[in-house]
């Protein structure tokens, strides 16, 4: 039985080496074999771990936090996210955590916050939870056919 508190926590963990720009530790919740839809990246699914390594490496670099508002320029900038409506799915040793992830940055020019829904499929890997596909969405209402 899969505990939804150690996916949860699991979860939060995995999304903080995000936030925090930490390849290692993204590396450690996230299989090679990751495969990805991020909608304002590209319409087309990302494969593998090289994509966000350069992201996650630039923005540490920069100081800037993957998938917030912030302008390295505006100087000093804070970020936190939330997860809202958190729903977790399980069936055998694999879970579906869905979600609405608000990120919330503030700086000297004021508090931004931006949103996306997202699917992470979290599969237990060799006794380990490791994030397998990441599917995001508009938390808008995007038409369906292209203008």
């Amino acid at each position: 039985m899969i505990d939804h508190d150690e996916i949860k926590q699991f979860l939060l963990d995995h999304l903080n080496t995000i936030r925090e720009n930490d390849v290692e530790g993204y590396h450690r919740s996230t299989d090679e074999s990751l495969t990805l839809y991020e909608w304002w990246v590209t319409p087309h699914r990302i494969e593998g771990l090289g994509f966000h390594d350069f992201l996650i490496a630039e923005n540490a670099r920069k100081g800037t936090v993957f998938g917030s508002e912030s302008d390295p320029g505006q100087g000093d900038s804070r970020s936190r996210f939330n997860l809202s409506n958190l729903k977790i799915q399980h069936y055998g040793e694999t879970a579906i955590a869905s979600y609405t992830l608000l990120t919330t940055t503030a700086s000297p020019a004021g508090i931004k916050v931006v949103s996306h829904n997202e699917s992470r499929v979290i599969v237990k890997i060799e006794g380990k939870w490791k994030v397998v596909h990441v599917h995001k969405s508009p938390a808008y209402q995007a038409p369906h056919q292209p203008e």
